[in-house]
């Protein structure tokens, strides 16, 4: 007696559809996965130069305080804050009326002195005629010497008077300041009113600051270490080339030179200070304004280079991954040099004869075999050397 076994119609409908596709599908052929394709290209030779780079700040070649150098009211200000003054341009006045008082008395003075000097050589010009005359007894010995020291104290005197006539002259023409240097002038400390104290009355008072522009100075400093590597290569000689980069800048595009090292190294920090000179027609730099500075650190050589996308890291170790002659991925650690237009320069670890994988990185590990494709030249970051020939 057969047994039937009711099924539903869903599940009759999937159980047809499962055997179909048994029967359709083909079994799957076993086998590894193909190799990964990576691109590869040789190392470039290249020029390389070396270089330190340093955060430092611009400062002024010249900084001055204006000070008044005598006392008294300040009755007129002729500049705007912040604008740039030249050599010699009216800053300050101060009351001139005092001043000229004081010159007016001092020329009366030095007119009196001139006018007793006067008389005292007459007289003493004729006590000099009766003293020769010697059947004249109108005159002693002791008359004629008194009337010499009068004439010589007449003269002292006069010259006294023009030197108090040459320092009142010399104070009128403080009571006008002027820019002592060219630049660019602060804003006014003092207003118009107020009583401002010379540096003969005291601790003068501050009246504004003025900070030349063009040139300009940046100062940096650096360790000694460096300091000795730049004795083989002269970067900080004075006179060398250097170059410089604002924060918001990517390049070094400002030129200047070394102008100063200073003698000593600092024991608390064991730096030494560098300065370096830039033209500023623009004004662009600011004192006070950061930067960075770039040093060569050493003599031109000639170094092979890969992209720098070609570098790994093994924890404080940087390697390149090489393709083999059998098409196998091998590493070699590498020492870096600086990065040159987006290639890498390699200082040892790498032979001309490399071929050095430069893009896939992520799909390979030493011992696996891959399939390598030759760089483009467009992709070589615009480099014109001959790209590496794939291996076999």
């Amino acid at each position: 007696m057969s047994l039937l076994v009711r099924l539903p119609v869903k599940a009759l409908g999937v159980v047809s559809l499962l055997a179909l596709a048994a029967c359709g599908q083909p079994q799957q052929q076993g086998g590894a996965p193909p190799a990964p394709t990576v691109t590869v290209a040789k190392p470039q030779p290249q020029n390389i130069t070396d270089y330190d780079e340093y955060v430092g700040r611009f400062v002024a070649v010249d900084e001055v305080n204006v000070n008044a150098r005598v006392s008294g009211y300040l009755s007129e200000i002729h500049f705007t804050d912040g604008q740039l003054v030249k050599k010699g341009d009216p800053l300050f006045t101060l009351d001139q009326r005092p001043f000229k008082i004081a010159v007016e008395q001092a020329e009366a003075n030095v007119a009196q002195a001139q006018a007793n000097l006067d008389f005292a050589q007459t007289d003493l010009e004729r006590a000099r005629t009766l003293l020769q005359d010697r059947n004249s007894t109108a005159i002693s010995k002791q008359t004629f010497d008194q009337r010499t020291q009068t004439e010589r104290t007449a003269a002292a005197t006069l010259q006294a008077q023009q030197a108090a006539l040459a320092s009142a002259k010399l104070d009128l023409e403080f009571s006008q300041l002027t820019a002592p240097v060219a630049g660019r002038i602060g804003d006014r400390r003092v207003s118009v009113g107020n009583y401002v104290i010379g540096a003969s009355g005291g601790t003068p008072t501050l009246l504004a600051v003025i900070v030349s522009q063009d040139p300009i100075r940046f100062e940096f400093t650096f360790d000694e270490g460096s300091l000795l590597r730049y004795k083989t290569s002269g970067s900080a000689d004075a006179g060398q080339p250097v170059d410089l980069k604002l924060l918001d800048e990517k390049t070094f595009d400002h030129k200047g030179k070394m102008d100063f090292l200073n003698n000593v190294i600092d024991r608390d920090t064991g730096t030494i200070r560098g300065r370096a000179e830039f033209s500023n027609p623009g004004n662009i730099f600011r004192p006070g304004m950061f930067a960075r500075i770039r040093l060569a650190a050493s003599k031109p050589y000639e170094a092979l280079t890969v992209p720098d996308s070609a570098i790994g890291s093994e924890q404080v170790r940087k390697f390149v991954y090489v393709v083999g002659p059998d098409n196998t991925i091998g590493m070699k650690f590498v020492e870096l040099g600086p990065v040159v237009n987006g290639r890498r320069a390699i200082k040892s670890g790498l032979t001309a004869d490399d071929v050095v994988v430069v893009n896939g990185l992520m799909r390979v590990r030493p011992g696996v075999k891959v399939t390598p494709q030759e760089e483009k030249p467009a992709q070589a970051g615009g480099n014109t050397g001959t790209p590496a020939a794939p291996a076999k």
